[in-house]
């Protein structure tokens, strides 16, 4: 339940930036931001896909699951200097480069800690989970569009609560010390085994 939680923090972040690229947008009078910077934070995420996709962790899926999420908040601090569209659209490729680990790793999580049974209400709740905080974080930036402080920081905000709950999740993620590898992991089966 927490893994959830903590997602809604993910995608406050995604909503939030959208509006912000926005604001970001009407702010300098370049209309073509309000695309590049949603643009520029997609394909950090194809990036970070692909190379987390080619590569065999040997590292527990649970802390992969913190790293990430440690560099998606990092990846959202820049922002907070009020940096220029130029600087701002390089500056979104980091955190979308995490995003897809951080989703990849939960997808991960999710099926280990749920019964065969429940698994795919499991991933629909862990796509609801985002999809909530992306509403809520659309809304409040949405409110706060005209205060380019807090249109900037509101991403970190959401990053920032994402990695607070995992890590007050972590001893309940996974089984300490039993790794999990990327695009590798099976579910043991839970079928009779036939005898000769």
């Amino acid at each position: 339940m927490l893994l959830f939680v903590s997602l809604t923090g993910i995608g406050f972040a995604i909503g939030s930036m959208n509006v912000w690229s926005i604001a970001m947008a009407e702010h300098h009078d370049e209309d073509m931001l309000s695309g590049i910077l949603p643009a520029a934070f997609s394909t950090g995420s194809f990036l970070g896909g692909l190379v987390y996709g080619r590569r065999t962790w040997t590292s527990t899926n649970t802390g992969r699951l913190i790293i990430a999420g440690a560099a998606f908040l990092a990846g959202w601090l820049p922002l907070l200097a009020l940096l220029g569209p130029y600087a701002a659209t390089c500056a979104v490729i980091v955190p979308g480069a995490f995003l897809t680990v951080v989703v990849a790793c939960a997808y991960v999580t999710t099926d280990a800690l749920t019964p065969a049974a429940r698994t795919s209400e499991a991933y629909a709740w862990l796509i609801l989970s985002i999809g909530t905080g992306q509403a809520a974080g659309t809304a409040l930036a949405g409110r706060l569009a005209e205060h380019p402080f807090a249109s900037a920081a509101l991403p970190a905000v959401g990053a920032a609560f994402a990695l607070t709950v995992l890590l007050v999740a972590r001893p309940r993620l996974g089984p300490a010390g039993r790794p999990f590898r990327a695009g590798r992991h099976r579910r043991p089966s839970r079928g009779r085994h036939k005898t000769s």
